[in-house]
């Protein structure tokens, strides 16, 4: 090989090198901020350690809405499994018994939800894509599942 062509494939070589450095610290920054969306039967069937943040979805359960002053508890179903949420803060408008819901948080030890953001559906057919989809695998038919655009 010549001497020009050593040097091709050492730059080549070094180029590579540094992309796949600069692509793995990329990666390693967005597992870190990356919140991932679970149903509860997902959470129970996953193992999901404490501590870690999730997005939690389903239908808020019946007869679950419980509020003490700023602090609410309240249930998400998926018809299958239940998890019990408390939130500290004011609550959507939107926010009902009966419909859905995203909440954003961490699963304390003991099994129970802590929520840092509730999501409540915006008018009476929308359901966010991922609990239309959860309550779909849990066995549930409603109405607002099949007013859904499914994700590609």
């Amino acid at each position: 090989m010549t001497r020009r062509g050593k040097r091709r494939l050492q730059a080549l070589t070094l180029g590579m090198l540094g992309l796949g450095v600069a692509t793995a610290l990329a990666l390693t920054a967005f597992r870190d901020n990356i919140v991932f969306f679970y149903s509860p039967s997902d959470v129970i069937a996953d193992h999901i350690n404490p501590g870690r943040s999730i997005r939690l979805g389903g239908m808020v359960e019946k007869d679950s809405v419980k509020r003490q002053g700023d602090v609410t508890e309240f249930r998400v179903t998926d018809t299958s499994r239940t998890i019990g949420v408390t939130y500290r803060g004011q609550l959507p408008d939107l926010f009902r018994e009966g419909q859905g819901v995203v909440t954003e948080g961490t699963l304390s030890p003991d099994g129970n939800f802590i929520a840092r953001e509730v999501l409540a559906k915006h008018d009476e057919k929308y359901m966010p894509p991922e609990v239309a989809s959860a309550l779909k695998r849990a066995g549930e038919q409603t109405h607002a599942t099949s007013t859904l655009v499914e994700k590609p």
